[in-house]
């Protein structure tokens, strides 16, 4: 196993990270600086575009084009040059900020908000069709991540990082409902919370355990099976990428560095490549609207 520094870009909240076979591109948000950044696989560069609001994820629509999940609400946006078109604001609270999203095998846009202010309750989990129109699929979050998917499409998964729970519900991939909602596991024995996550093709599940400086596995039936230990100590998302989708990309946050630890912490919101795992993701949807 290698763990890698790929993008030294010092993020305030890295998230959202998502590999576009397309372009063979990682992309991912700063959410706070607020940023799009892109990383060329075969390169090395980065390009970054400053966003003119928080954004919490972002993804691919066939066309090849952005929806986001920003703090003005769900929207197209492009690059070249940046503007956002607003799509639909189903949550436009004082405070409210979208968090953790992505799409599930049908092309539904997920996203969670929260409070700026870590408001307990007061995030919701949306889901984007389509048709453009918005639904609510869960409430009562109070910080909103850890969304992804079994490979059979039968269970989502999704946490909430103060509550220190991570839920697995019932899912219905033809009508995108949630339904009988458990708890998966709990951190509230460990350092570490649960932030961004996703699944691998033998329906492990993977977080980023954001204060606890590590990666970590689950198995499907909830159980810690493998921690890994990577330079920082604020990892918020992981996904796999790469050609062959066994790269498992970690982003991560500076924002929750105390001042005496920086300067132990020179890659703090930095984005690394982690290989050698013997794992592999699965694709990550387009958006089919």
């Amino acid at each position: 196993m290698r763990i890698e520094c790929v993008a030294q870009t010092n993020d305030i909240l890295g998230e959202g990270v998502i590999w576009n076979p397309a372009d063979q591109c990682l992309y991912w948000v700063d959410a706070f600086g607020p940023f799009i950044r892109r990383l060329e696989y075969a390169t090395g560069k980065v390009d970054s575009w400053k966003m003119p609001n928080i954004i919490g994820s972002l993804v691919f629509d066939r066309k090849q084009e952005i929806v986001a999940g920003l703090t003005s609400g769900f929207g197209k946006v492009t690059l070249d040059p940046v503007n956002v078109e607003p799509i639909v604001n189903p949550q436009p609270e004082e405070g409210i900020i979208f968090n953790d999203g992505k799409c599930d095998r049908r092309g539904r846009y997920f996203v969670g908000t929260m409070h700026r202010d870590f408001v307990e309750g007061a995030g919701v989990l949306w889901r984007l069709d389509p048709d453009w129109t918005t639904h609510q699929v869960d409430t009562g979050i109070t910080v909103s991540n850890g969304l992804a998917w079994s490979p059979d499409d039968r269970t989502m998964y999704f946490a909430d990082t103060r509550a220190l729970k991570v839920y697995a519900y019932d899912y219905d991939i033809e009508t995108g409902n949630a339904t009988n909602r458990r708890i998966f596991f709990t951190t509230d024995d460990t350092n570490g919370r649960v932030d961004g996550a996703t699944t691998d093709t033998e329906g492990h599940y993977w977080c980023a355990m954001i204060h606890d400086g590590s990666i970590c596995r689950y198995s499907p039936a909830g159980k810690l099976d493998r921690r890994i230990e990577i330079p920082v100590k604020h990892p918020t998302m992981c996904s796999f990428g790469g050609p062959d989708l066994d790269i498992l990309y970690v982003v991560t946050s500076s924002r929750f560095l105390k001042p005496e630890d920086r300067p132990d912490q020179p890659l703090a919101g930095s984005t690394f490549a982690i290989t050698g795992l013997d794992a592999k993701g699965i694709a990550e949807p387009y958006f089919a609207g």
